[in-house]
């Protein structure tokens, strides 16, 4: 039985604390957090099956926990899972890994030098229908993947301490990357801040890989929509992931462009010709993906493997977030991807 101690229990946090409270091979054992209220409402709802803390150094002390969840503020994340990490703890960090790369640098060496599994929570990676996207372009179905774009927009929470880049677009640079299995080498990024001062409430992004594949991204929390949405396109089928869909999650199309050759008196003529095909819709067996993320946690520290959304997976998000921030701050210029 794996013992976990979890820090923050925010909004975001009772979703992991609930999750991972009913995995069969874990036990959530203490819950950290600065806010009472927060901490009386978890002694409430689980029947103070769960421990509860202010005292964040007093949990990494306590021998009997083997793992960290960290749910707190991204501009927190490297504090508390280094010393995770240094207290000889598995670490699973919300996204992002990190605000700096040298933070996240540091949070590899530390996993590594103690012999640890670091996780960061990339949720769509773990949904079953980017798992089942990703096959379709694996085994050609979609044939060369041209672009994707994706949007990941509501009129929602404002952030009061990060813009619309971190707050949401880590999820779909983390998606781009796993599906394309590659990193992209530049990014161009533009917004605006309209709520707040500074703060960019929305923010389109786009991303360059090699041989011509782009991604682009818009992210708001100030639209009239709530639209989480993935598209791709290919040179043989399109395909779209769409999480609003309460079952037909994803949509692979039979469109696009096909070349004719046309005899004119003797000669070939070459010309694109519009497909219409039909629409397949394939059949996928839903599991809450938070819910898949948290045991492939408890899974990677038993069986000693490293995750898929492991601490250089979270750094190479990590390093289009922070060559995206220099691009906003200079009007979209685009920023190399070091």
């Amino acid at each position: 039985m794996i013992n976990l101690g979890q820090i923050g229990a925010g909004t975001w946090g009772q979703n992991l604390l609930r999750n991972f409270y009913n995995l069969a091979d874990c036990r959530m054992k203490t819950c950290c957090d600065k806010n009472k209220q927060v901490l009386e409402k978890v002694k409430s709802q689980y029947a103070g099956n769960i421990n509860i803390t202010d005292d964040f150094d007093g949990l990494i002390k306590d021998p009997q926990i083997d793992a960290v969840v960290i749910a707190t503020l991204p501009v927190t994340h490297a504090h508390f899972a280094l010393k995770a990490l240094s207290a000889g703890k598995h670490v699973f960090v919300e996204k992002p890994l990190a605000l700096d790369l040298d933070d996240g640098k540091e949070m590899i060496k530390a996993a590594k030098r103690n012999k640890k599994i670091l996780m960061v929570g990339h949720l769509l990676l773990y949904h079953p229908a980017v798992k089942r996207l990703k096959d379709y372009i694996e085994d050609g179905s979609l044939g060369k993947v041209h672009y994707l774009y994706s949007s990941r927009v509501n009129l929602g929470q404002v952030r009061e301490e990060e813009n619309a880049l971190w707050s949401l677009t880590a999820h779909d640079i983390s998606v781009a990357i796993y599906l394309l299995k590659e990193q992209p080498f530049e990014v161009s990024v533009t917004g605006k801040s309209y709520l707040r001062k500074e703060i960019q409430d929305v923010v389109f992004v786009t991303l360059n890989f090699k041989n011509k594949v782009m991604a682009h991204i818009h992210a708001s929390w100030l639209d009239p929509h709530k639209v989480r949405k993935f598209t791709v396109v290919g040179s043989n089928k399109m395909a779209v992931f769409d999480d609003m869909e309460s079952a037909e999650k994803l949509k692979i199309y039979d469109k696009g462009f096909d070349w004719q050759k046309k005899n004119n008196y003797g000669t070939y003529e070459t010309f694109l010709t519009i497909r219409e095909g039909d629409i397949y819709m394939p059949k996928i067996n839903m599991v809450e993906p938070l819910k898949l993320e948290c045991r492939h946690f408890i899974e990677s520290i038993k069986n000693n493997t490293q995750p898929l959304s492991d601490g250089e997976n979270g750094l190479e998000v990590l390093k289009v977030l922070t060559a995206a921030q220099k691009s906003l701050e200079e009007n979209g210029k685009p920023f190399k991807i070091g």
